[in-house]
């Protein structure tokens, strides 16, 4: 059985389930760079302390903190022990570039593992530093075809990177068939939702992920429309901005757990992430999952690899409160039964199984 080691950040959720699904086939190890006080916006309900299957090291040695990032000195005695693949994920954490750095220096290979990644424009300086670490590694592993263009702007090379299905999503989470509309008019009664259209949008309140665009957007959208944004506590501003806006068809949803949020999505007719920038956004699959057309921004990775415009949904540009409306309004106007039919059909393939498989072929493929 192969021995692999994985150096991440923290216990996320979907990881967890990656990691115990391929533990099945291979030995895992994984390495945790951060501890959960870093990710302070999140629910401290969404990380993972638990793992079957694998091995799972909280690493503590930290020399010193820089941006906010721990630089643990202690991977470097997991990465002396022998490993048939090592992989690191990412290459923004200090703990992970001293890895990178040690590895290389030794001429040990390892896979650099990416969920998503945006071109952006930069300088000379900070373009030539990234391609530094992004060829640091011996092979890469993509999550799709524009994951694959983004290392590749870097210097990986395509014919030394493989793809891999990137999800959050188990085989029994994707619905067999898309929701009927008496079964979500059912739902809705349930959780006390009385509008005749149901968008919703699921994310942490930080401006990243462009909630007041949605809200700029909520007075253009049909009348009856309801617009739910479930991830915890707004903040003073986005209370403000619906007061301002005299919005009443905006509703604060608090955090909820994954069995509890299965019930918003299947009620809802239609799914939007109007995100600044995500390099994935899992809540894509996962609304895709559960029979929904998707609107998200030319900045959502997941959206761009996954949606097929006009048929499980919509792109819209950055920071166009006109255009989101419009297209949550095509949606609602046509027929989002079909599009989240087909949306439901695209996502098949993405599952934690699928991601697990994939690995265990590119692993293999290295004898």
């Amino acid at each position: 059985m192969k021995r692999v080691l994985f150096v991440t950040n923290v216990a996320a959720p979907y990881r967890v389930s990656f990691f115990e699904e391929l533990s099945r086939e291979m030995e895992v190890t994984v390495l945790l760079t951060d501890s959960t006080e870093q990710h302070q916006t999140r629910n401290a309900a969404w990380f993972v302390s638990r793992q079957v299957g694998y091995r799972q090291v909280q690493l503590e040695k930290c020399l010193l903190t820089l941006g906010g990032e721990r630089l643990c000195t202690d991977v470097l005695d997991w990465l002396k022990k022998p490993w048939d693949a090592i992989v690191v994920c990412g290459y923004s954490s200090p703990t992970v570039l001293l890895a990178m750095a040690w590895l290389r220096l030794r001429g040990i290979p390892f896979y650099m593992e990416v969920d998503g990644g945006l071109i952006r424009e930069e300088s000379r300086l900070k373009y030539r530093f990234k391609k530094l670490l992004v060829t640091a590694a011996d092979r890469w592993i993509s999550s799709g075809a524009y994951t694959t263009q983004y290392l590749a702007h870097y210097g990986a090379r395509e014919e030394d990177t493989s793809f891999y299905p990137f999800s959050s999503l188990r085989e029994a989470d994707i619905l067999s068939q898309a929701v009927s509309r008496e079964e979500k008019c059912s739902l809705r009664r349930e959780l006390g939702i009385g509008e005749a259209n149901m968008v919703l949008s699921i994310g942490q309140f930080i401006p990243r992920k462009g909630f007041d665009v949605l809200l700029r957007a909520a007075a253009k959208l049909q009348p009856d429309t309801g617009i739910y944004i479930v991830g915890g506590e707004p903040t003073e501003e986005y209370l403000r901005l619906r007061e301002e806006l005299d919005l009443t068809n905006i509703h604060f949803v608090g955090f909820l757990k994954k069995e509890e949020l299965a019930n918003y999505y299947r009620a809802a007719d239609v799914f939007v992430l109007p995100t600044r920038e995500d390099i994935w956004g899992l809540v894509i699959n996962e609304a895709m999952a559960c029979g929904l057309p998707v609107v998200t921004t030319d900045k959502c990775v997941a959206g761009l690899e996954l949606i097929e415009e006009g048929i499980s949904g919509y792109i819209v540009p950055v920071d166009d409160p006109e255009k989101l409306a419009e297209k949550l309004n095509t949606v609602l106007s046509g027929d989002p039964g079909a599009m989240g039919a087909a949306a439901l059909e695209k996502i098949r393939p993405y599952t934690i199984e699928n991601m697990a498989r994939a690995h265990v072929e590119i692993f293999n493929q290295q004898e």
